[in-house]
């Protein structure tokens, strides 16, 4: 850490020289080329993704220091392709878009590509697929030169919404060309979204196995981190659990049990059970240095998910054991509806609702073996009723015409409670998983 800090001083140091009266001088120029400045700001956002949080605040400086330069220099640095280079980059590492429109209306000497210029101003005005395919040849152009790592960036994200593949393959060439910088970083996070949404499970635990080896520490790592368990909960069938321990075992115990339990609440949420108490219980038994908040939260969300298991009675003591005001609003939402989804499956039928009519001529025992068969068929709608209707419909066939058997009302009563209840609560679930 204090080498880190040494280093941005000297860049601070270097980068104040061009504004102090007999500062640094390089190369016997009163000022720092562009090209160096833009090398600075690289080495600042690639600490940023490394990990180092008190890069932050410079690399906000040296954005703001480059874009006064550009708007100050002499039109005839440009004529160093170097700097011609700093421009652009600056521009697709999160500089002003206005500043390369400045610098386009005064370059009567040609020395920007106008194509390069053209698709640039498109992207960063949100028109980027009007030119996709000219990206994407530009950027395969300029490959081998200093921009184009950011060229291969900027065509994939493009790229992303038209053709998966072919910005996977964009995305790739750029973090091959700038490894450990920013741009690798941001190719890796972007390719394993990319393959979430297109089920590239394979690839996406590749990506995301590269990423946490890389930029653990990043800034973006939380971006990371729910699209990881968006792909494992997405497409839980064709992840196996060992690849899930392999991957976060590059993590230290804190990081890994986050992610276990983003992984356990969102599977809850999609009625993954097996996934979801699988979670549960690898972050309850990750240590967390004598507090047992975490626990309670993994046990929580590990009885979300028993609600619609044979362990329904356990889970439903799970959820008991968290206390509301430990809660966000997000997981109070979801264990009221976890609680009364089970209220509603141990609720115990209203016995009126229970009640037949007598058939005529059909003997007791009869009714009762013929009750007893349609009580055990499969597909049943609740414990206890699930004959019910069943039985109501053959009463009715078997009596007289004219004399057809209506529902008991507070058997109806109950049914449309109980919809009622359930849609509301699928309602809130659904929001949950948006």
């Amino acid at each position: 850490m204090a080498r880190k800090q040494h280093r941005h001083s000297l860049v601070l140091a270097l980068t104040f020289g061009m504004l102090v009266p007999g500062g640094v001088r390089a190369e016997g120029q009163d000022v720092l080329p562009l090209y160096k400045m833009l090398r600075s700001l690289e080495f600042i956002q690639d600490s940023v993704v490394a990990g180092d949080s008190s890069a932050g605040e410079m690399q906000r400086f040296m954005l703001a220091t480059i874009d006064e330069r550009l708007r100050n220099v002499d039109k005839a640095v440009f004529d160093d392709d170097r700097n011609v280079d700093a421009a652009l980059i600056y521009t697709m590492s999160g500089g002003n878009p206005a500043t390369l429109e400045y610098l386009m209306s005064r370059d009567v000497n040609g020395n920007f590509d106008n194509r390069v210029a053209d698709v640039l101003r498109k992207y960063l005005n949100g028109k980027g697929l009007l030119v996709v395919n000219t990206l994407a040849d530009i950027a395969r152009e300029y490959r081998d030169k200093p921009i184009g790592p950011y060229l291969a960036l900027v065509a994939g994200n493009v790229m992303s919404g038209k053709n998966p593949t072919a910005a996977l393959k964009l995305y790739d060439w750029a973090r091959l060309t700038a490894p450990g910088t920013i741009v690798e970083e941001s190719a890796l996070r972007r390719s394993l979204a990319l393959c979430t949404d297109a089920g590239l499970v394979p690839s996406g635990l590749e990506y995301a196995r590269r990423y946490t080896r890389r930029f653990l520490h990043s800034p973006y790592a939380s971006q990371f981190a729910d699209l990881f368990v968006q792909l494992v909960v997405d497409h839980d069938s064709a992840v196996k659990q060992q690849d899930i321990v392999d991957i976060l075992s590059f993590m230290d115990p804190p990081r890994q049990r986050e992610i276990y339990l983003r992984m356990a609440r969102r599977a809850a949420i999609a009625g993954k059970s097996d996934l979801a108490t699988l979670a549960a219980g690898r972050a309850q038994a990750i240590s967390n240095d004598g507090s047992d908040a975490f626990g309670a939260l993994a046990g929580f969300y590990g009885g979300v998910a028993g609600v619609s298991t044979p362990a329904l009675q356990s889970a439903v003591n799970n959820l008991d054991q968290m206390p509301a005001g430990e809660l966000n609003a997000e997981d109070r939402a979801l264990r009221d509806a976890a609680k009364a989804v089970a209220q509603e499956i141990l609720r115990a039928p209203d016995p009126a609702s229970l009640g037949q009519g007598t058939v005529p001529n059909l003997p007791n025992q009869q009714s009762t073996e013929h009750d007893a068969a349609v009580t055990n068929q499969p597909g049943g709608q609740l414990p206890g009723t699930a004959g019910v209707e069943e039985g109501a419909a053959a009463s009715a066939a078997l009596t007289p015409e004219g004399g057809r058997q209506e529902a008991d009302p507070s058997f109806n009563a109950f049914v449309t409670t109980s919809r009622s209840k359930l849609d509301a609560i699928d309602g809130m679930l659904k929001q949950e998983s948006h």
